[in-house]
């Protein structure tokens, strides 16, 4: 019996042991991966070069907005057309667009964790900062009666804590009505189409600003490959910089997704397989 217990406890500490060399692993991995964001990070957090972007892109549609205004037959949704007498808005995202999230990677850089670890706790700090060139330039579009609406894959469960950090930041959101329309909300997924088209019913909408593809065109058009995505960007042209503004982001998004053909199973090994396969050293 003795005998019995004592091989018993030597399986289990086996397994025990195994179980926290295979966690231990994991995480190493993940952490390999997670080093290999520092620069797409250091770059959006520290460079004079991506804040000049920044100011440039929201400065540029600031400009726009009063052409916009006085151009009755203006609208930055394609197809929409029944938009006389409509009240004009503008339809921006908030990660990375308007709230700054990058001190959330930066942990994860150093923490050796990825998303959605952590993610929820960091969203309830209502800790992000803005993105430069934001908040002036939607104090302005307030100030001409524009009606600003969030459409973001921020989690329906993070409302609370969104609308806490735009007031804390000083960027205004109207509370009068729904306006920061999250995922999980009313059935809606990531696809942000239906929302989009759900402002459209009652406003004129002049301008949508983002950091990703899909905050500009739906699902089917967004998450393909990333020569189709490109060809996407060229169908639009006419868009860029006059009804769309897209900002840059290094350090995620569907731009990484299409990389993996959206496969998020994929382990740190063959995710990194991935990128190097898809450095291009000729054409």
């Amino acid at each position: 019996m003795k005998a019995r217990l004592l091989q018993t406890l030597f399986t289990a500490q086996v397994i025990f042991c195994s179980t926290f060399i295979l966690a231990a692993e994991s995480n190493k991995d993940i952490r390999a991966l997670q080093e290999q964001n520092i620069m797409s990070v250091l770059f959006q957090q520290t460079s004079a070069e991506g804040l000049a972007s920044s100011l440039q892109t929201y400065k540029a549609a600031q400009q726009v907005l009063d052409q916009a205004l006085a151009d009755p037959t203006w609208s930055a949704l394609p197809g929409q057309t029944k938009y006389k007498n409509k009240k004009p808005a503008i339809i921006l995202d908030v990660d990375e667009t308007v709230l700054d999230n990058l001190a959330y990677q930066a942990r994860g850089i150093l923490d050796g964790t990825s998303y959605p670890t952590g993610w929820i706790a960091w969203g309830n700090e209502v800790a992000a900062t803005e993105v430069p060139g934001a908040k002036d330039f939607l104090n302005y579009a307030q100030s001409k009666g524009v009606t600003i609406f969030y459409i973001t894959n921020r989690v329906a469960e993070l409302k609370n804590a969104t609308q806490q950090n735009l007031t804390k930041l000083g960027i205004p959101w109207d509370q009068s009505q729904d306006t920061i329309l999250m995922r999980g909300e009313n059935g809606w997924g990531s696809d942000k189409g239906s929302r989009r088209s759900l402002v459209s019913e009652e406003h004129r909408v002049l301008m949508l600003i983002g950091d990703n593809l899909g905050d500009f065109v739906d699902a089917k058009d967004n998450l393909v490959t990333p020569d189709q995505r490109k060809d996407m960007v060229q169908a639009y042209k006419e868009y860029w910089g006059a009804k769309w503004f897209m900002l840059q982001n290094t350090t995620y998004g569907d731009w990484e997704g299409a990389l993996y053909n959206f496969d998020y199973s994929l382990s740190p090994d063959e995710v990194h397989e991935t990128r190097i396969n898809s450095l291009q050293p000729s054409r």
